[in-house]
């Protein structure tokens, strides 16, 4: 798996399917629902779309108005520095006055703009972001990983579940390769010790990422990984069979998205 390609075709249709997928669990829900609390400090099951939206329209722009996509990041970044509730009032105060079905159209709008922009990329084009420039790939990915990770807090809230994927391997990979980027973000020097990452994907197909020789690994369930990577699930509350203390270090504070360093929910919560 650590050696496989997938184009941005391919990656573009499963971030659709991810979509979909979510779209279902969302779709049913009444009003109560819609404004429950969700794991994600501040935010109700409706912000977690709402932010779903803001970025998928900014990735739209990223994409087809790469020159415009400069201003909404000074955007951003003025608002960052008022604190969380600035920045919440700048990606989530448009559609927190939003009724829940008018942003649930609003986020389907959306993320359908964001398909059909998607599908002008060629596998070797870069994207600017919040950051530095990304491959098309690792964009999609991220945005598939981002609604995976954010629908997980709508599941928790509502008392929802998914049926696990093979998209979850898009995720999984992301999250061996950002394991670097877990140190670096938080200031850390990233230890040169190898990991191997050996995972079971839902049809019991296995993942594998990392030299095979390596001392400290990492090994179970695929949706549990990536529950880990994203923050979701504190490795803890999970099976995965973690060996080394650079591999438990690495898992008790992966982080696979971007932007300021957070820790994993606390044990057991």
């Amino acid at each position: 798996m650590g050696g496989v390609t997938i184009n941005t075709a391919q990656l573009n249709d499963d971030l659709s399917a991810e979509q979909r997928a979510l779209d279902e669990i969302l779709a049913p829900l009444d009003a109560d629902r819609w404004s429950r609390p969700t794991p994600s400090a501040r935010w109700t099951v409706a912000d977690q779309v709402a932010h779903l939206t803001f970025f998928d329209q900014a990735a739209t722009v990223a994409i087809e108005r790469p020159d415009d996509f400069d201003a909404l990041v000074e955007e951003l970044l003025r608002a960052a520095l008022g604190g969380d509730e600035a920045m919440d009032d700048h990606t989530l105060g448009r559609y927190r006055k939003m009724a829940p079905g008018d942003l649930l159209e609003a986020w389907r709008a959306g993320r359908e703009a964001l398909r059909r922009a998607a599908g002008s990329l060629d596998d070797d084009d870069r994207v600017t972001w919040f950051g530095p420039s990304m491959s098309a790939r690792s964009f999609l990915t991220a945005r598939l990983m981002e609604v995976w990770a954010h629908g997980q807090d709508v599941c928790d809230a509502v008392g929802a579940s998914r049926v696990p994927t093979a998209r979850l391997a898009h995720i999984a990979r992301l999250g061996f390769l950002t394991r670097g980027w877990t140190y670096v973000n938080r200031g850390a020097v990233a230890p040169t010790t190898e990991v191997r990452v050996d995972l079971t994907g839902p049809d019991g197909q296995v993942w594998s990422f990392g030299p095979d020789d390596a001392d400290e690994r990492v090994a179970g369930s695929a949706e549990e990984f990536c529950l880990v990577v994203t923050q979701r699930r504190h490795v803890d509350d999970t099976s995965l069979e973690v060996t080394g203390d650079d591999a438990l270090t690495w898992m008790t504070q992966a982080q696979a998205f971007a932007g300021p360093p957070t820790d994993p929910p606390v044990p057991s919560t």
